[in-house]
């Protein structure tokens, strides 16, 4: 079954993808609720939230937010456990690409758990921290790809 792709528009949307982020950050990961959720995550902020269905559930989200003129910057990239090793990150990252590209940017950046650093270098993503750093007690590295 195909996974459905979902450009949040409606404040029910927008809670189920902040369910998925408190499922895989705050409840999983042990990142603290007041870091995890932020001024981005309204319908009315300058952010594009996107969600991924599959087989009836929603399984995946993730929020493009503008870094500077010409790049996107990908964050709350999310699979809920039950749907993890089935392409659903890959399918959503290229949703978000999707979206950062109808907004005329040239660039993606994002900051990657280091244990999901290789998953990112197989999508075109090039690591381009020095050493990896803290974000909210967990290891990260910067990385960037060219969209145009």
């Amino acid at each position: 079954m195909a996974a459905e792709i979902i450009n949040v528009t409606t404040e029910e949307q927008l809670r189920e993808a902040l369910d998925i982020r408190k499922e895989v950050f705050v409840i999983e990961q042990k990142v603290p609720l007041d870091i995890e959720i932020d001024e981005l995550d309204s319908l009315d902020a300058d952010a594009h939230h996107i969600l991924i269905k599959y087989e009836g559930e929603y399984a995946a989200t993730g929020r493009v937010t503008y870094y500077n003129k010409d790049s996107a910057k990908m964050q709350r990239i999310a699979v809920r456990k039950p749907f993890r090793s089935k392409g659903l990150g890959r399918v959503l990252l290229m949703a978000m690409e999707t979206q950062a590209r109808e907004l005329k940017l040239l660039h993606s950046v994002l900051d990657a758990q280091c244990q999901a650093e290789a998953f990112y270098s197989k999508l075109g993503y090039v690591t381009t921290s020095d050493e990896p750093f803290d974000d909210a007690g967990i290891p990260h590295v910067r990385m960037k790809k060219q969209l145009q």
